[in-house]
């Protein structure tokens, strides 16, 4: 065999391999999924003469698993629209599986009967980050809407 048809068959042997490994790499990058945020809600109770609690609830998916739900309150009125580089160091919540991929994830915090006269009236909002076991995140700058009265 001549060494002309031995270089262009490695030349061959390495272009369908290149077009094979390309091929997985692209089969596995658009079987990965970034994580989803749903049913997300907010609830805040008491008043300024007793204590509060605010408690916000999601159902949080990621075919991977899900590694945490960081999760900041804000108020409307504060103009403060939280970024994703900003959640990193928000407070967790907490996450049961309750299915494959799926988990419940809660985040309840409570205020003293001081930090609840304190806190601003009106539309709060709460911001949400959800990771995957693989790294993968979804930033919901808005995951959920509530009233704060008197």
């Amino acid at each position: 065999m001549s060494q002309r048809v031995l270089v262009s068959s490695f030349v061959g042997v390495a272009v369908i391999g290149g077009i094979a490994a390309g091929g997985i790499a692209v089969a596995s990058a658009s079987g990965t999924t970034e994580p989803a945020l749903q049913n997300g809600s907010a609830r805040f109770t008491g008043t300024g003469t007793s204590t509060g609690t605010l408690t916000f609830t999601a159902d949080v998916t990621d075919d991977s698993g899900v590694r945490s739900l960081k999760v900041l309150a804000w108020p409307a009125r504060s103009k403060l629209d939280p970024t994703e580089a900003e959640l990193r160091s928000a407070e967790r919540a907490t996450c049961e599986s309750t299915g494959e991929g799926t988990s419940r994830c809660t985040y309840t915090v409570r205020a003293s009967q001081e930090e609840a006269a304190e806190l601003g009236t009106g539309t709060w909002y709460v911001s949400a980050l959800a990771t995957a076991e693989d790294g993968g995140t979804a930033f919901v700058p808005r995951a959920a809407t509530f009233e704060v009265s008197r």
